[in-house]
């Protein structure tokens, strides 16, 4: 099996209702949709592991837990009638729901299940309807037979899987070269992000900045990826071999390091790569600098020192904020560079909601993408999207 086949074998999505996420108006921790469930669970009573997930509009308000599924014939010893019911145990992740969110019960091939829970017409609703290709829901549930699902696992696509927690093991790195010249190099640990992005576009031939720069944005981003996963397995996997004897202070300290590190690296990353272009293209720019107070976008243009110059034409300036994910994060750039109206703001995220888009477009915020992310935007949003290419063409 290749693509989604690989990850997922079933989904079920349904709209919840008051007495499916107020266990208070049923004294039950029940999910409804008895007849449809049966086509993901069978028929046949069963207990299964179950990664709870609510994903919230703020990185720090996404919830995980794990916890089980109980199905249930509730009239099991009835000799010609059954009543198939779904129990959870509660976790903080179910505990946040509510009316109105949307439920996405996802069978894995090991027969574990994430059950996925995302505010209506929200973003991460939009991000999963758009991966399993399953239309907006209402209270009955709909199924849908992901097995067959060959779709290539792009870019787009890991962003989401990256929000469920499906960690995917690293592309490859062909040319066995590069590997060794990687874990030579870096024996000794990580480099600095900038020494590394420039290490992923030095191993990385076969784009064409000039000409196509939003395909070679995602393939630097894709190569820095696959080089960054490749070493730290090399380097965990020597750390992990020395031990941590009973020091679990250290190991937990450890894994938090490894999990930073990650986080860190990605935006970072991002901000490298869009540099490069724009010294490629030689487009006059500042990385940084600030504006008022302690406002500093990402990247201004031409330069601080024409920003700062009452006489040069605000029309002349510009901003372009980076943000490899947006959640409600992008109002941060509302307060950056003031005499810039209208602010530019480079994303990797997927499937914005409509809501926040229409909100963006209020407050004169224009989203920047890769041309290949804006096909999972509906198409009337995607007449306001820009691709890397037409922001810098529309440069002064």
């Amino acid at each position: 099996m290749t693509g989604l086949a690989a990850l997922f074998e079933r989904v079920a999505v349904k709209r919840l209702s008051r007495v499916e996420a107020s266990p208070s108006h049923s004294n039950q921790h029940e999910f409804n949709g008895s007849n449809g469930l049966k086509e993901i669970f069978g028929t046949v009573s069963s207990r299964r592991r179950a990664r709870f997930i609510y994903l919230g509009d703020r990185d720090e308000d996404t919830l995980s837990a794990d916890g089980l599924l109980s199905w249930y014939d509730a009239r099991e010893k009835h000799p010609t009638r059954s009543e198939f019911r779904l129990y959870y145990t509660p976790t903080p992740a179910s505990e946040a729901m509510r009316a109105g969110d949307t439920a996405f019960f996802i069978i894995r091939p090991d027969e574990s299940v994430l059950v996925v829970f995302a505010r209506e017409h929200s973003t991460a609703e939009e991000q999963l309807l758009w991966l399993f290709r399953v239309r907006a829901p209402g209270q009955q549930l709909q199924v849908r037979l992901v097995g067959d699902d060959n779709r290539e696992i792009g870019f787009a696509v890991r962003g989401v899987l990256d929000t469920l927690g499906v960690e995917l093991p690293p592309a490859p790195v062909a040319e066995e070269s590069a590997y060794d010249l990687l874990v030579t190099r870096y024996a000794s640990g990580f480099p600095s992000t900038t020494e590394f992005s420039a290490f992923a576009r030095e191993l990385t031939a076969d784009v064409s900045p000039l000409e196509d720069p939003d395909g070679a944005l995602v393939t630097w981003l894709e190569r820095e990826e696959a080089l960054f996963r490749h070493l730290e397995r090399h380097l965990l996997l020597e750390r992990l071999q020395l031990g941590f004897a009973d020091d679990v202070d250290a190991f937990l300290n450890f894994s938090l390091s490894v999990q930073n590190r990650r986080k860190a690296r990605a935006g970072r990353a991002l901000e490298n790569h869009v540099e490069a272009l724009l010294q490629i293209h030689r487009i006059p720019h500042e990385r940084g600098r600030t504006t008022e107070g302690t406002s500093r976008p990402d990247f201004l243009f031409p330069s601080a020192v024409s920003y700062r110059d009452p006489a040069f034409p605000a029309s002349n300036l510009r901003m372009l904020a980076v943000k490899s994910t947006c959640k409600d994060r992008w109002r941060q750039i509302l307060a950056e560079a003031d005499r810039i109206t209208t602010k530019h703001l480079l994303t990797l995220e997927s499937s914005i909601s409509v809501a926040q888009t229409n909100e963006m477009d209020s407050r004169s915020v224009v989203l920047v993408l890769p041309r290949d992310l804006h096909e999972t935007y509906a198409p009337a949003q995607q007449t306001r999207l820009l691709s890397l290419m037409g922001f810098l063409k529309g440069l002064p």
